[in-house]
């Protein structure tokens, strides 16, 4: 099954829920803001909603703890050529770990695909 059409290589997989993160960015936007989501991909593929599980399940706290999270929503219309009709949503994710007093938003675009990256604050699990 191909998972991307594009010329950037596909995520590895730790398994079939969890991609396999190795690059940490130092960019505090990516995936904060809706101006920088983290580009997932997948949506041509029916797997859109799988890949944004896949990169969620990948993420653990600062000092490896399990992360939780749930989707609290769409929003933030954008031009996509993989959109339908040309335009596509971003999905809203609330995310925290045990000990953080709060949760934080992470912002997921699964219909345009870009090499993906660890978040500022979160690290990978191995």
């Amino acid at each position: 099954i191909m998972l991307y059409s594009c010329s950037t290589s596909r995520p590895q997989l730790l398994d079939n829920d969890t991609f396999k993160l190795t690059e940490a960015t130092t960019d505090a936007s990516y995936g904060y803001t809706e101006k920088n989501p983290i580009k997932v991909g997948g949506v041509k593929q029916s797997l859109g909603p799988v890949n944004e599980r896949r990169f969620l399940n990948a993420l653990t706290g600062p000092n490896g703890e399990t992360v939780t999270y749930y989707r609290s929503g769409s929003c933030c219309m954008f031009k996509s050529k993989n959109g339908m009709f040309g335009n596509g949503l971003l999905d809203h994710y609330r995310v925290t770990w045990e000990g953080k007093g709060d949760t934080v938003s992470i912002y997921i675009n699964m219909y345009d695909y870009e090499a993906l990256k660890i978040p500022v604050g979160f690290k990978s699990r191995d």
